[in-house]
């Protein structure tokens, strides 16, 4: 497992924090822990558990994985996938299901229109799969339906 690098986190963190304009109180009591242990995280003078940080980004409205990638709990994802936006709107707690599926297939259709194809999806989440092995190029040159 890789070591933790506290103070990065700390940082981050603490920019987290005021960027969502709130106190250090006020973030500790939205995250369950005390002020003095948030103070001590953001200081890098303590090591939070997985949990914890689960906790915090829960609070900051932020997802838990780029807490883990901080803390070096998880690697940092390379390349432009777009899992971390899927990832943001698939644990959004403000939207229904519905909402979700309907902005994933928004997203991967501009991701499939600049040219980056399915982020790990293999195209099923866009629900645009036909068989004629045509993509949204294709599409547009043969007056389809994104052509202008």
């Amino acid at each position: 497992m890789a070591s933790l690098n506290v103070g990065n986190l700390g940082e981050f963190l603490r920019e987290q924090r005021r960027t969502a304009q709130l106190s250090l109180r006020q973030l500790a009591d939205a995250a369950g822990v005390s002020n003095p242990y948030l103070s001590q995280i953001e200081r890098g003078l303590r090591k939070p558990s997985a949990e914890i940080l689960q906790q915090l980004a829960k609070a900051l409205r932020i997802s838990a994985e780029t807490l883990y990638v901080q803390a070096g709990i998880l690697d940092e994802r390379h390349g432009p996938d777009g899992v971390e936006v899927q990832t943001a709107i698939l644990t959004d707690p403000s939207l229904n299901e519905k909402q979700k599926q309907v902005l994933l297939q928004i997203y991967e259709s501009f991701r499939k229109e600049n040219g980056l194809g399915s982020g790990g999806e293999g195209g099923a989440a866009s629900g645009h799969e036909d068989g004629r092995g045509t993509d949204s190029h294709e599409a547009e040159a043969d007056g389809g339906p994104h052509a202008t």
